[in-house]
């Protein structure tokens, strides 16, 4: 398994959970959810977006879906980091606990990416930097 697929089964993951249980999503994240429109909006926001993200990525064999799984989780990371200064939130260790994991699974998504095989469409044959060509 690639790195990359972990992060992305990663992301699969926490969407599942916030499609299957957003009120607990919701309290670990310390956001309120005090209406069925809430949940509505930690499912499809927190939930659907995320988990389909991540199933595409484990199932494409393009880098590109790798790619935006780790745009995903680095963008988190920056706007939780952004979060600093302009919110002021309080920072328990699962603030920080969250940043580590989206620098760590953003950057592997990348790495893995970088590494993988270019499809090209035309040809539907994956290539690598060595010049061989796999059937897709």
């Amino acid at each position: 398994m690639r790195i990359g697929q972990i992060s992305s089964a990663a992301l699969m993951l926490s969407g599942l959970a916030g499609v299957l249980v957003p009120r607990r999503v919701a309290d670990a994240l310390d956001l309120t959810v005090n209406s069925p429109r809430g949940s509505a909006e930690v499912r499809a926001g927190l939930g659907g977006t995320y988990a389909a993200l991540g199933a595409w990525a484990l199932t494409s064999p393009h880098p590109a879906a790798e790619t935006a799984v780790g745009t995903a989780w680095l963008g988190a990371a920056a706007a939780r980091l952004a979060s600093l200064p302009a919110d002021r939130p309080k920072t328990p260790w699962p603030f920080w606990a969250y940043l580590a994991a989206e620098i760590t699974l953003g950057s592997a998504a990348l790495i893995s990416a970088r590494r993988r095989p270019r499809v090209d469409p035309r040809r539907r044959v994956c290539s690598a930097d060595d010049g061989e060509h796999a059937p897709v």
